[in-house]
């Protein structure tokens, strides 16, 4: 059993693609002593995103090479690429007392809140509605048939909100931002001994 003073906390956010996770995280982590935790994933980056700042991008047989050593605290397969969470990294910042922010989906939710409950909180952000989801990820991708294979997908990732903590809607980011702020402020986790 590892003992750690001054335990941080976790906060899992997740949310079907479209929602607004990544803009909420981004604001998340502007509060002071928060943190982005940075996943690993095989899948290769946009354009727009920083090596080992937005992912660790690795290679499949890394990934795997890592579940068998039984590196990750959590990790998902998520359109045929993989997605996770070192347990190291979660170490160091829970050292440092910081709250770390995890943007991860309903799979890596439930093993987080399994294996480290009593300082976990996970929140589920919903879309105002399916039309204003699909509407939302029509504007960011042209590829109809991207779009409702995304659909598809949230469909089912939202018959999980019922395992989450708390669930907030993102009708309007600022209100929505000021209720995630609340819950922070509320779910302050005591010190406790866990395994990693």
């Amino acid at each position: 059993m590892l003992k750690l003073k001054n335990t941080g906390s976790l906060v899992v956010i997740s949310s079907p693609s479209g929602a607004g996770k990544t803009t909420i995280t981004k604001k998340l982590i502007l509060k002071k002593n928060t943190e982005l935790s940075v996943s690993l994933t095989t899948r290769k980056p946009r354009i727009s995103e920083r090596n080992k700042i937005d992912y660790f991008f690795v290679r499949k047989n890394f990934f795997k090479s890592q579940i068998k050593k039984k590196k990750f605290l959590e990790y998902a397969k998520v359109f045929d690429n993989y997605y996770g969470t070192l347990k190291k990294n979660i170490k160091n910042l829970l050292k440092k007392n910081k709250t770390i922010i995890l943007d991860i989906d309903w799979q890596g939710a439930r093993q987080i809140k399994k294996n480290m409950p009593n300082i976990t909180t996970t929140i589920f952000i919903l879309p105002p509605s399916l039309r204003e989801l699909k509407k939302r990820l029509v504007k960011r991708e042209k590829d109809i048939s991207f779009v409702n294979k995304r659909m598809k997908k949230a469909k089912k990732e939202i018959t999980h909100w019922k395992e989450y903590d708390y669930v907030v809607v993102n009708d309007n980011l600022k209100n929505c931002l000021k209720e995630i702020y609340k819950i922070l402020d509320i779910n302050k986790k005591k010190p406790f001994n866990f395994q990693l």
